[in-house]
């Protein structure tokens, strides 16, 4: 049986990779606030809507792009991207009086997801647009509207339940938005509502990786808009949702060779490859490969601004066969969309100090534990598998490697595991190492995280470079004038 190490390399953009070799800088950020760290990059997310502006640049469509602020709770984050053009898709009361507060104008927020009365309430006293999921919604903005004497809200239509003619690629199930067979008991509510809402587009949100879904929606979404056009309705956008991705891995081939040799081991032909024999969502019958591997695709040759470019380029079957941007550009429609993960790409990592290396029986895996909470780490939970980077301490020495070792929290609890997979780190880690997860700003930071058995949260940096020298601030501190760092 192969017995090889199983590397997973994170991918490392420049700025990252520079943080990364910034070593002095990471152990003074844990010595003075202690471990774990999350890190986030304010310049790498502007640098990151450019590339989605390159692509709306490049098909001639003018819209928004709305930050998901879900993905990541960052004041500092928030508040470089209200320096440039963006927008910001809120999805709680809270997300929107941050929002607000970092300095975003109502016209370039987006009120989504499940509102409670407040949160509609200061949604449609700011004047923001609201994506609404079906006609009770509507009726209770409408009814909100007149009671408190407020100006008619700009609202889109957000849909599901979308097919195509022809070879049948239907779109999966949604607990957001209204089916695209209720379309007409909608427009009839808009038009019933008509003094209170203003309707400025229809959107989607579907939870998928596949091009081919997203394609068939925003075709809907098309026929959608025809719809409501010969009601005498003059909406002008439509809003694609997230779901852009994000490359996490630096060689296809490590992930290939991964889920291989896991599948392998999930069957009893090579040793196990996690702690438990923890299989992903896969599973041994009698023999037989069961189960679906429940994990994100880490590495993609197609992610991001990259992946929008190629569903614009989409053909649209039922209107001819014609690129899904052409059809926008010919109606003179806006096109919006939401990347959280996407726009958090190589935004920043979170680090965390070694307390302890156990060894179980000679020859066998290293048990690791850290001092953090699996919930800081929210990889996995996600189901995004990478090694993490070995930052050296003061006694490191140079050791031999590669080492399999299995990472642990710090919490009173077998299932506290950092990573349930064994992981391959280039030489024994010693008690004062700092182990740096690599992007980590979209989800895998704040989304998920808890204060347990009393332990803190992870604290919250923002760090640029000045110079040659990387500089930080606590995340709350931040601002686009803040000295040396941001926009000037």
């Amino acid at each position: 049986m192969d017995g090889r190490p199983l590397h997973l390399e994170p991918r490392l953009e420049a700025r990252l990779r520079s943080l990364v070799a910034a070593t002095g800088t990471l152990h003074s950020l844990t010595d003075a606030l202690g471990s774990p760290v999350h890190v986030v990059v304010p310049d790498q997310i502007a640098e990151n809507l450019e590339r989605f502006r390159s692509v709306y640049r490049a098909h001639h469509l003018s819209g928004q792009v709305f930050y998901a602020h879900k993905a990541n709770r960052s004041s500092a984050l928030l508040r470089r991207l209200a320096a440039t053009d963006a927008g910001v898709d809120v999805a709680s009361l809270g997300e929107l009086q941050q929002a607000l507060g970092a300095g975003f104008t109502a016209d370039r927020i987006t009120a989504t997801g499940p509102k409670n009365p407040e949160f509609l309430w200061l949604a449609a006293r700011a004047g923001v647009t609201v994506v609404v999921d079906g006609v009770a919604e509507l009726d209770q903005l409408g009814a909100l509207v007149r009671k408190h004497a407020l100006a008619p809200v700009r609202v889109l239509l957000r849909l599901s339940g979308f097919e195509t003619s022809g070879v049948r690629v239907l779109s999966r199930r949604s607990r957001f938005g209204t089916p695209m067979r209720e379309l007409e008991a909608l427009l009839e509510a808009v038009e019933r509502h008509g003094d209170a809402v203003d309707l400025t587009g229809v959107a989607f949100h579907l939870d998928t990786t596949s091009v081919a879904e997203k394609a068939t929606a925003l075709e809907g979404c098309l026929a959608a808009l025809e719809a409501c056009r010969s009601r005498g309705l003059r909406p002008r956008a439509v809003d694609v949702g997230g779901g852009f991705g994000v490359n996490y891995l630096a060689e296809r081939e490590q992930w290939e060779a991964y889920t291989t040799a896991l599948t392998s081991a999930v069957l009893g032909r090579r040793p196990p490859l996690t702690w438990g024999g923890h299989g992903y969502g896969l599973r041994n019958e009698s023999g037989t490969l069961r189960g679906t591997l429940g994990l994100y695709p880490a590495h993609r040759s197609v992610a991001g601004a990259a992946y929008l470019d190629e569903l614009l380029a989409q053909p649209a079957a039922s209107l001819g066969g014609r690129p899904l941007a052409g059809l926008l550009l010919e109606h003179l429609y806006d096109l919006h969309t939401e990347p959280g993960r996407a726009l958090l790409d190589q935004c920043g990592l979170t680090l965390a100090k070694v307390l302890e290396v156990r060894d179980q029986e000679p020859g066998g895996e290293l048990l690791v534990r850290l001092a953090a909470k699996a919930d800081d780490i929210a990889l996995e939970d996600h189901g995004v598998l990478m090694d993490p980077v070995v930052i050296p301490g003061s006694g490191a020495g140079p050791g031999e490697g590669p080492v399999a070792v299995h990472l642990f929290g710090s919490l009173c609890l077998e299932t506290d595991l950092i990573t349930r997979r064994t992981v391959f780190l280039p030489r024994r880690p010693v008690p004062g190492d700092l182990l740096a997860f690599a992007n980590t700003a979209g989800y895998a930071m704040d989304f998920h995280a808890t204060r347990a058995q009393h332990q803190p949260a992870a604290r919250k940096v923002a760090a640029w470079q000045d110079g040659d020298v990387w500089r930080w601030c606590l995340d709350d501190q931040f601002w686009p004038i803040t000295p040396s760092g941001g926009v000037q």
